[in-house]
């Protein structure tokens, strides 16, 4: 049996290669930054980010190619180089608008969101609407050629840092919930919203609540149709479970992970070299793996316009599940050196593995918790009945 990948991928491969060694000097070290800009717009521009979306678009415009996507993973995951910008307006809005947008919006916001020049945030969940998101409060009331928005959004990332929004309003108060909701896009900047940071228990605010107080937004600035926006929610759902069970992540960190073992000493002992914590890594490993596969398989499906139903949904519940047990794992082996943060001098990582453990926690909740996921994969990918709902 021959696994090899074949001449015109090993080309490919000594290509994306050379490229981390002679640009890899130049990876960012902070992510909102023009370093970080700079080097989306060197890996769009070579095919390593943005890789088939449209050129027309700012995209790289490459035919799909599994192995190629694959290649490139492997070879930024080895060389611990970045694989570009990824958020809510590369990840999750840009899929959305080349799926369901104008072609006004897609040449409008599509490649300066690649380009990270507009950064977005995402509206969606509030205070009595988590869960069930359809359930959401805030409304958009008409006046002449405006919707005049109200209400509360919650848990909102980087809405401290963001340009603009998509988000979800209730445009038709007399419609039931799941057909009432229309799905807006604004600036931030708009006259009327006020940021508030959540502080949580990493110590940084990661997530922020935005209030609206007569907030004028053209009608014009809608994606889909008007109260359809329950539709719309649900295509950039399905890229934000894709976002956060990403396998590059896990990989890249797993590769941290064993880097840390092998440079990491306890009485003179690499944390390699100890039999019980090299048993739990090579675990951690075979789920890994398991997720990089998956993540090719679903790309297959997405080639050949096949819907692989059950295969989608489990990745968010798994890709959020396996980077909190990484993490968790380094912890535990650094033991009291895991738990340290701010100047220690004794401290590891610039305490990532502190902070990722305490985050990831919040990932597995954020997204839909993962009692909501395994719902969704028992119902929709089973086919089991719905949960009984208690008498009231």
């Amino acid at each position: 049996m021959d696994l090899s990948y074949g001449p015109e991928y090993e080309a490919f491969r000594d290509e994306v290669r050379a490229f981390a060694k002679e640009y890899g000097g130049r990876a960012p070290k902070s992510y909102f930054s023009e370093e970080m800009r700079s080097w989306q717009r060197l890996l769009i521009g070579r095919g390593y980010a943005a890789r088939t979306i449209p050129k027309q678009y700012g995209g790289y415009g490459a035919a799909p190619d599994i192995l190629k996507s694959r290649i490139i993973a492997e070879e930024f995951i080895a060389a611990g180089l970045p694989m570009g910008m990824a958020n809510q307006g590369i990840s999750m809005l840009v899929p959305t608008l080349l799926e369901l947008g104008t072609e006004e919006q897609k040449q409008k916001w599509i490649a300066p969101t690649l380009r990270g020049e507009v950064i977005w945030c995402q509206g969606y969940s509030e205070p009595g609407a988590g869960s069930d998101l359809a359930a959401l409060a805030t409304r958009a009331t008409e006046d002449g050629d405006d919707f005049v928005i109200n209400g509360q959004k919650i848990w909102t990332s980087t809405a401290a840092q963001a340009d603009m929004i998509f988000c979800l309003v209730r445009t038709e108060a007399d419609k039931p919930k799941h057909e009432g909701i229309s799905y807006l896009i604004f600036s931030m900047k708009t006259p009327g919203i006020e940021v508030r940071p959540l502080v949580t228990m990493t110590g940084r605010a990661e997530f922020n609540e935005v209030f609206f107080t007569d907030v004028r937004v053209p009608k014009k600035d809608i994606v889909g149709q008007r109260g359809q926006g329950w539709l719309v929610a649900n295509a950039t759902l399905k890229h934000e479970r894709g976002m956060l069970g990403d396998p590059n992540q896990a990989g890249t960190r797993f590769k941290a992970l064993v880097d840390m073992m092998r440079e990491e000493t306890v009485d003179g002992r690499r944390l390699m070299d100890n039999p019980v914590w090299r048993d739990r890594l090579l675990k951690l490993q075979a789920r890994v793996m398991a997720m990089e596969y998956h993540g090719l398989r679903l790309l297959t499906a997405s080639l050949k316009g096949e819907d692989p139903g059950i295969a989608r949904l489990i990745v968010k519940l798994q890709g959020c599940e396996i980077n909190h047990q990484l993490a968790g794992f380094a912890n535990d082996m650094l033991g009291e050196l895991g738990i340290l943060y701010g100047d220690s001098p004794h401290l590891r990582a610039h305490g990532e593995w502190q902070q990722r453990f305490m985050f990831d926690l919040g990932l597995i909740i954020g997204g839909g918790t993962a009692q909501i996921q395994k719902n969704i994969i028992s119902e929709r990918g089973l086919g089991m009945p719905r949960e009984p709902k208690a008498a009231s």
